[in-house]
C-alpha cells in the first residue's frame, strides 16, 4: 500500500494554469481539488467498468443522458449527440450550441474513423485587418471581448450531421434533443462545475442584460444550491427538435443571433448563418510504439502536434526513465517546443493554406527534431524554431467520450473559447455566444489569449476557420479501438492528449491514474515551463538546473477518456473539476 501510495503521489493532478482566458477558481470558502483531496479520495483512481457501454463527461447530467440513450438502443453517435445538447444546457460555461467544435467518429462494422469539422467560421465581412487597432497592433479587446470575436456557430450543424450520417437511426434528432430541452426548462439546482465556474465569469456574464437575466439572481451571478432555469434555451432546442438544423441557421433563431452580434459591435449577419456546412474530414494518422493514433485534421492543430511529438518522444526510452522523473519530463518539454514553432509558421485552414501535414508526421522529419534535443540541457525558445517539414512531403472548452457495446466509439470536443465565451447571450434564444475569433492571428507573429503565436496561414479571412488546439483522438492496438480521449485547455489540450497516451503507454497507468496523472506543459513562447503542484522539490530542481524556468500552477482540463480493455470499457472522468462523471451499463 505504502508503494501505491508512493506511486500516486507521482501521478496525482496536475492541471493546468488558470490563464486568464480559462480561469476556473473555486468560489470563495471552497478551495479547488488539490494533490491532497484528489489523493484521499481513493475511489477516483480506478476506473468505471461497464461491458455494453461507456460514457465519461465533464458533467454528470450529461453523461447519464448518455448512458440512457446506449441503453435504449442508440449507438455511440446518438448518445453522443445526446449528450452535446445536454452540455448546452448543464454546462453553459463550455457546452454549447453558439460555438463549434471537433468530434471523430470510428465506425466498428466498416472498421472506419471519420472526422467532423463544425468549427466556427469567419463571417463574411470579416477583414484581414479587423483585430488591430489605429496603429497597426493588436488589439485584444476587438478579438475577446466585442461583437467582432464571434464566429458563425458550428454546433447544431455538427452534431445534426453525425445522428444523420453515423446515428443508429433509432433515434430522431428530436429524441436526443429533448432531455437537454427538459433540464433547460425545468431548470436544476447550480452545483458543482456550475457552482465553481459562475463567480469568476461575473463580469464577463454581467456586461450584457439578456445574459443576467439567465444567470444572475439580482446584482449577482446565481449561488450553489439555487436553480438555473433556462426557457428561452429550451424554446431554441424545442426549434430545432422541430425542424432541424435549418431552423436554428435560417429561422428566427439565426436572425436574433445576427443581430445580438451586431449590436455588439460585429459583422455578423443571417447569411452568413444560412451559408454555415459543417464538413466530414479523413483524420490523421500516425504510430506510437506498436499503436496506430488516430485524431483530428488541421484546421485543428492538435491531430498533427500529437502525432509529431510521440513520434520525436518515440526515440527515448521514457519507460526506463519513469513517469514524474526530471529526466522524462524534461524529454517531453524538448519535444512540445519545435511542435509549437511549427504550429505558428504552417497551420491553418486546410480549405485556404496549403499545409505540409504529410512532412509535419513524418518519422524522418521527427528524427531530425529529436537529434536537436540535449538530455542535459533546456534550449531556451530562441534556440528553437520553425522547422521544414517541406523536404518530408509527398506530392472553457469541453471533451466527452463514448463507446457502445458494438466498439463504435465517439471522442468529441467542442468550445466557445473562453469561459463562457463572449457572455453575450443572444436575446430571446437562450443562446450564449463564442469569442473564437481571437484563435485567428491578428497579424502574423501575434498571440491570442493562451499566448500562442500566429502565422500567415493563420490569419483572418471571410469564411475561414480559425486554428484550433482541440485534440479528440482514438489509439488502436492491431486494428482494435483500445482508447478514445480529449480534454479542454486552450493551448494545452495537445500536451494534456499526449500525457494521458503516454501514462498510458510508456507508464504503465491504468486510465484513471493516466488522466489524474501530473502535467507538464512547454509551448514554445512564453518560455516557460508549466508544471501542475504536487511535483517533488527535488524534481522541480533538477529541471532548473537544466535550464527550464519552472512555472507551477493551478489545476485546469478535463481530460474524459475511455479505454477498450478484456474485462470491457473502462472509464475515466477528469477529477479537477467537481461533477465529472463516467459511468457505463
Amino acid at each position: 500500500m505504502r508503494q501505491m501510495l508512493s506511486r500516486l503521489a507521482l501521478v496525482l493532478p496536475l492541471a493546468a494554469w488558470a490563464s486568464g482566458a480559462l480561469a476556473q477558481g473555486a468560489p470563495p470558502g471552497m478551495p479547488a481539488p488539490g494533490p491532497a483531496t484528489i489523493l484521499s479520495d481513493r475511489a477516483r483512481l480506478l476506473p468505471a467498468i461497464a461491458r455494453n457501454g461507456m460514457v465519461s463527461s465533464q458533467e454528470a447530467k450529461a453523461t447519464r443522458i448518455g448512458v440512457d440513450i446506449l441503453r435504449r438502443g442508440g449507438n455511440a453517435v446518438d448518445a453522443a449527440v445526446a449528450v452535446g445538447f445536454a452540455l448546452a444546457a448543464t454546462l453553459p460555461r463550455a457546452g454549447n450550441l453558439g460555438g463549434g467544435g471537433f468530434m471523430l467518429v470510428h465506425l466498428a462494422d466498416r472498421n472506419e474513423t471519420v472526422a467532423i469539422d463544425y468549427r466556427e467560421t469567419a463571417p463574411a465581412a470579416a477583414t484581414r485587418d479587423m483585430f488591430l487597432d489605429s496603429g497597426g497592433e493588436p488589439d485584444p479587446r476587438k478579438s475577446r471581448d466585442s461583437g467582432l470575436s464571434v464566429g458563425v456557430p458550428g454546433t447544431v450543424a455538427g452534431l445534426a450531421l453525425a445522428r444523420e450520417r453515423f446515428g443508429s437511426g433509432r433515434f430522431t434528432l428530436a429524441d436526443l434533443i429533448a432531455p437537454a430541452e427538459s433540464l433547460a426548462r425545468d431548470g436544476f439546482e447550480v452545483e458543482d462545475d456550475l457552482a465553481d465556474s459562475l463567480p469568476g465569469a461575473a463580469g464577463r456574464l454581467g456586461r450584457f442584460p439578456a445574459t443576467r437575466a439567465v444567470f444572475f439572481a439580482g446584482d449577482r451571478p446565481l449561488g450553489r444550491g439555487e436553480r438555473l432555469v433556462q426557457r428561452d434555451l429550451a424554446d431554441t432546442l424545442a426549434t430545432i427538435a422541430k425542424g432541424g438544423p435549418k431552423a436554428f441557421y435560417e429561422g428566427e433563431t439565426g436572425s436574433r443571433i445576427a443581430d445580438a452580434v451586431r449590436k455588439a459591435g460585429g459583422v455578423m449577419t443571417a447569411d452568413d448563418l444560412a451559408r454555415y456546412a459543417p464538413l466530414v474530414r479523413n483524420p490523421v494518422r500516425g504510430t506510437y510504439r506498436g499503436y496506430e493514433v488516430v485524431s483530428m485534421p488541421p484546421p485543428s492543430s492538435g491531430g498533427v502536434h500529437l502525432i509529431e511529438i510521440l513520434n520525436t518522444l518515440e526515440g527515448f526510452d521514457l519507460a526506463a526513465l519513469g513517469g514524474g522523473s526530471a529526466e522524462a519530463i524534461h524529454l517531453m518539454a524538448e519535444a512540445m517546443k519545435p511542435a509549437y514553432a511549427d504550429r505558428a509558421a504552417w497551420l491553418g485552414d486546410p480549405d485556404r493554406v496549403k499545409i505540409p501535414v504529410s512532412g509535419l508526421l513524418s518519422k524522418e522529419y521527427a528524427a531530425r527534431l529529436r537529434a536537436r534535443v540535449d538530455p542535459a540541457r533546456a534550449r531556451p525558445a530562441d534556440e528553437v524554431a520553425a522547422g521544414d517539414p517541406l523536404p518530408f512531403e509527398p506530392d472553457q472548452t469541453t471533451h466527452f467520450s463514448v463507446v457502445d457495446g458494438q466498439g463504435n466509439a465517439v471522442a468529441n470536443t467542442y468550445t466557445l473559447n473562453f469561459s463562457y465565451g463572449l457572455g453575450l447571450v443572444a436575446e430571446g434564444t437562450g443562446i450564449l455566444l463564442n469569442n473564437e475569433m481571437d484563435d485567428f492571428a491578428a497579424k502574423p507573429g501575434a498571440t491570442n489569449a493562451y499566448g500562442l503565436v500566429g502565422g500567415e496561414a493563420n490569419s483572418v479571412a471571410p469564411g475561414a476557420r480559425p486554428l484550433s488546439s482541440m485534440t479528440p483522438t482514438f489509439l488502436f492496438r492491431d486494428g482494435r479501438l483500445v482508447m478514445a480521449t480529449g480534454s479542454p485547455g486552450g493551448s494545452r489540450i495537445i500536451t494534456t492528449v499526449l500525457q494521458v497516451i503516454l501514462g498510458s503507454v510508456d507508464f504503465g497507468l491504468n486510465i484513471a491514474e493516466a488522466v489524474a496523472a501530473p502535467r507538464i506543459h512547454h509551448q514554445w513562447r512564453p518560455d516557460a515551463l508549466l508544471v501542475e503542484t504536487g511535483l517533488s522539490p527535488d524534481t522541480l530542481r533538477l529541471l532548473r538546473e537544466k535550464g527550464h524556468r519552472v512555472v507551477v500552477g493551478s489545476t485546469s482540463g478535463s481530460a474524459n477518456s475511455i479505454v477498450v480493455t478484456p474485462e470491457g470499457l473502462a472509464g475515466a472522468a477528469d477529477p479537477r473539476q467537481r461533477g465529472t462523471l463516467a459511468e457505463g451499463y
